[in-house]
């Protein structure tokens, strides 16, 4: 098996972090992992994106032109990576359905409404938690224990509250229901 997802969003969404998390989360299930990060000079709001592929064998490149899974943070990078899904794929969209236009009937659709997730959370800075929880539980390619465990490592411990509130954002997605009929999440 070999899985190569894309992080989209804008700086200070915590693109990159959630690509280095899932990474670790890959490593501690013994899996063969890459991360890299892509990011403009902006220190916010501009655009960043990261890929991270894992596999049971080596991996020969950690390119990604044709990811399995893009999991967007807003409409923008949606919109520039859509056309790049392979055929089959999945897009985990943080947004409704009704804000973007779907161009393709070849790959499937996941929306996390925003508005429904964050009535549950605290500060719309977990919405790259609890998005890439619902892809972790929605395709099953890695266990949610190995993600808490990856977040134990990435955080300093002097940094309790954060590991904290990520946890929460961890177990916030354990309320989310996969409607499969119409792909959306509902909380």
């Amino acid at each position: 098996m070999e899985k190569s997802i894309i992080i989209a969003g804008y700086g200070g969404q915590g693109v990159l972090f959630a690509g280095k998390l899932l990474s670790y989360a890959a490593i501690i299930e013994n899996f063969n992992t890459t991360w890299i990060p892509s990011y403009g000079a902006e220190m916010r709001g501009g655009n960043a994106n990261c890929s991270v592929k894992l596999g049971d064998d080596e991996i020969g490149s950690p390119i990604i032109n044709k990811p399995d899974i893009l999991i967007t943070l807003n409409t923008q990078s949606f919109y520039h990576f859509e056309k790049n899904v392979k055929s089959g794929g999945t897009i985990f969209l943080c947004g409704d359905e009704d804000e973007i236009v779907k161009s393709r009937d070849d790959i499937n659709y996941v929306f996390i409404s925003l508005k429904k997730i964050t009535k549950n959370i605290k500060q719309l800075s977990f919405l790259n938690i609890v998005a890439l929880s619902a892809m972790i539980r929605k395709t099953g390619m890695l266990k949610i224990e190995s993600l808490i465990l990856a977040l134990n490592k990435l955080i300093p411990k002097d940094k309790l509250n954060i590991l904290t509130s990520n946890i929460e954002a961890i177990k916030l997605s354990a309320q989310i229901v996969f409607d499969n009929k119409n792909s959306k999440v509902l909380v």
